[in-house]
């Protein structure tokens, strides 16, 4: 029997690797001569970085970068196992996680440190990017991320502007004569999961900024800003980040990437399965296993499950999910090619005890094991 193993992590327990083990070792304490294929995956959010780098054998790089309020942190991207394509979640130099509910003010936050990675990986040899842009504390349009890469922004007199929210406003030129070396010969793909337009009433400030630390005068500002920038953007580039869908997604980082660096933006689940060619390893599967720590009506929105179940359904191979929890509405992944859905939880719990990894990796291993039970007890009397 082949059983391919795609899962995402259980975020603050298992990782994708580790859970694809247990599900290993359930499988084998019923069928022991199985042949289990483990592909870590994970969606372009949380996790990428990690699946993408034990999935190819690749290596981690730690930088001291900034952090969106220009604070020295450790941040930590990858780099694939070939040595090609740098894998950086921005969150970890610009997230939001990163400031204090007192810190967020996406007037002054910045993604500065976001392109201090990308100029490490320059600098390593990377000329492939895979970079995640969930999670931002930021609203800059990527104004910080381009001044570290060497391009200024200029104000009506001429000064040179730091990249942050307030001067997306201020900023009437931009001198990219500086741009640090490479960076023209780069590609980047950006694994963004949301439409948002640029501005208005859908865009970056708008839907995002509150959660972010802004206020209700701040959203207005943000997006007169956003509009403003626009046009400059447009004058010096010819490209109208406000036709791109996806522009506003990390507070207009995802235009920032097309306008600057010819960023493309495509769901994360799709980059990571093409990444990992997931589809060849499934040739000849008797079954699929997937899942995440909760699944439920999102999970059909470029969430991992479905994004292996649709490459599954292609190939007529049965999936089967499994989760920490399982909402009522959960049942809508049977429309979208999960043939069995499966909570690990086998008794009340409280959520501390539940993410506990060696509790995590027990309950995986002891109901996956029952599950192939079912299976090899149907085996056995219908064949």
């Amino acid at each position: 029997m082949k059983i391919v193993v795609a899962a995402d992590s259980f975020k603050g327990s298992l990782t994708s690797a580790e859970l694809a083990d247990a599900v290993e070792t359930g499988v084998r304490a019923v069928y022991p001569q199985s042949e289990v294929i483990k592909v870590p995956v994970a969606d372009g959010g949380e996790g990428t970085v990690q699946a993408l780098v034990d999935g190819t054998g690749g290596l981690y790089r730690t930088v001291n970068v900034r952090d969106p309020l220009g604070k020295t942190i450790t941040a930590l991207y990858g780099i694939t196992g070939d040595g090609k394509t740098a894998v950086l979640e921005m969150a970890s130099a610009s997230g939001l996680p990163l400031l204090t509910a007192d810190e967020r003010n996406p007037m002054k936050t910045s993604t500065y440190g976001t392109g201090e990675l990308i100029k490490d990986a320059l600098e390593k040899g990377c000329r492939e990017f895979l970079i995640g842009i969930g999670g931002s504390a930021t609203n800059d349009c990527g104004m910080g991320m381009m001044e570290a890469l060497g391009m200024k922004f200029l104000d009506s007199s001429g000064k040179e502007l730091s990249g942050c929210g307030e001067n997306l406003i201020r900023t009437e030129s931009i001198d990219d004569s500086g741009l640090i070396p490479g960076l023209k010969e780069a590609d980047f793909l950006i694994a963004c999961d949301v439409d948002n337009p640029l501005f208005g009433q859908n865009g970056a400030a708008h839907v995002y900024s509150r959660q972010k630390g802004a206020d209700e005068q701040m959203v207005l500002e943000l997006d007169k800003g956003l509009v403003h920038f626009n046009e400059v953007v447009k004058e010096k580039y010819g490209f109208p980040m406000n036709e791109l869908s996806g522009a506003g997604a990390a507070g207009g980082l995802g235009g920032g990437f097309a306008a600057f660096l010819g960023g493309r933006l495509k769901p994360g689940i799709d980059i990571i399965l093409t990444m990992t060619d997931l589809s060849s390893k499934m040739d000849g599967a008797d079954f699929v296993i997937t899942g995440e720590g909760r699944i439920d009506f999102q999970s059909v929105m470029g969430k991992t499950p479905t994004g292996v179940s649709r490459l599954a359904a292609e190939k007529k191979i049965p999936v089967i999910a499994i989760a920490g929890a399982v909402a009522d509405n959960a049942g809508i992944v049977h429309e979208h090619g999960i043939n069995a859905l499966f909570s690990i939880m086998n008794h009340p719990i409280t959520l501390d005890e539940a993410m506990e990894p060696e509790k995590a990796r027990f309950f995986v291993e002891k109901n996956i094991e029952e599950i192939f039970r079912l299976i090899k007890t149907c085996e056995n009397k219908f064949s």
